[in-house]
């Protein structure tokens, strides 16, 4: 196993993890009675999805907008 295939065998474990917690765990079942958890996952997802991505974006943005090191520290003299 080549050190490649470390990090997608760690994730497809993890996304594995996720669903046994899912389903033994919180009892989520594919019935009809459990549309509103559903509905209150799906909504956190999306929460934590806007939350990750809208701050790697925004930290990206800084990032490429920001002065180079070397200006600053010649401004601070």
């Amino acid at each position: 196993m080549g050190a490649e295939s470390i990090p997608i065998a760690l994730s497809v474990l993890a996304i594995a993890q996720m669903g046994v917690h899912l389903v033994f765990f919180l009892h989520m079942t594919s019935g009809p009675d459990n549309l509103n958890n559903l509905m209150a996952l799906a909504f956190g997802l999306l929460i934590v999805m806007l939350l990750v991505f809208g701050s790697l974006w925004i930290m990206a943005n800084l990032n490429h907008n920001m002065m180079p090191m070397e200006q600053i520290m010649k401004m601070q003299r």
